[in-house]
C-alpha cells in the first residue's frame, strides 16, 4: 500500500512538474513560431507595397487586385538608372556636377527600361506567390482592397491596404494564445493581424509593425 501510494505521489508530482514546465514553455514556442511567420509576412508585405507605390507611379491609383497588380509587375516596363563611376574628391573639391562628369566622359549615368518586377526586385522573383501568405500548409492569400480618403484640406489620396489576421496565419497554434492577441487587438481598436496601408485612415501606406 505504502509503494502504490509512493508511486502515485511520485507520479503526481513528475505531472505538477511537466505542467508547470509546459505552461512556461508553452507561450515560448508560439511566439517564436509567431516571430518566424511575422518575419515572413512581413518581407512579402514589403514587397506588395513597394510594387503598389510604382504602380499607383504609372496609374495614378493602386492596382485593386493582384491579378492587375501581377500583370503589371510582368508587362509594364520602368525607367531603370545604370550608374558607373562617382565623383572623386578633386572633383567634388572643384564643385563639379554629376551633370558636367557626364558630359565629360567622366561617368555613366543612363536610363533604360525594363520590365517592373526586374526593376524592382532581385532576378528571379517570383511574382505569382506574392499574393500567397508565406507560410507552411494550405496556400492562403492576403486580403487586399483600395480607397480613396481625403485629407484635412480635402486634398483626395488614393489609398490601398492588404494584410491577414491572426486567425488565419498562426492557425495551427495555441487556440487560446491566438485567441488572447485578436482579443487584445480589437479591445485596442487594431487590426486583428498584419497589414499594410489602411482604408481607414491615411497612414503613407506604413505597415502595421512598423
Amino acid at each position: 500500500m505504502k509503494v502504490t501510494l509512493k508511486i502515485l505521489v511520485t507520479a503526481a508530482a513528475l505531472l505538477l512538474i511537466y505542467m508547470c514546465y509546459r505552461s512556461i514553455r508553452t507561450p515560448q514556442e508560439f511566439d517564436e513560431e509567431k516571430l518566424i511567420r511575422d518575419n515572413a509576412i512581413t518581407a512579402r508585405l514589403i514587397d506588395i507595397r513597394k510594387a503598389q507605390i510604382e504602380y499607383k507611379n504609372v496609374h495614378r491609383t493602386h492596382a485593386g487586385s493582384f491579378d492587375e497588380l501581377e500583370k503589371f509587375l510582368n508587362e509594364e516596363k520602368l525607367p531603370f538608372l545604370i550608374k558607373e563611376g562617382v565623383l572623386t574628391d578633386e572633383q567634388l573639391e572643384q564643385k563639379m556636377t554629376e551633370e558636367q562628369a557626364v558630359k565629360l566622359g567622366l561617368i555613366v549615368r543612363d536610363t533604360i527600361w525594363r520590365i517592373a518586377k526586374d526593376t524592382l526586385f532581385d532576378k528571379g522573383y517570383n511574382v505569382a506567390e506574392m499574393r500567397y501568405v508565406p507560410i507552411e500548409g494550405d496556400r492562403l492569400q492576403f486580403s487586399m482592397d483600395t480607397a480613396t480618403l481625403y485629407s484635412a484640406s480635402g486634398y483626395e489620396i488614393k489609398v490601398f491596404e492588404a494584410g491577414v489576421k491572426f486567425s488565419d496565419y498562426l492557425r495551427g497554434m495555441d487556440p487560446q494564445l491566438r485567441y488572447n492577441l485578436i482579443e487584445k487587438a480589437e479591445k485596442q481598436g487594431k487590426y486583428p493581424g498584419l497589414r499594410v496601408g489602411s482604408l481607414e485612415e491615411i497612414n503613407n501606406n506604413a505597415g502595421n509593425w512598423e
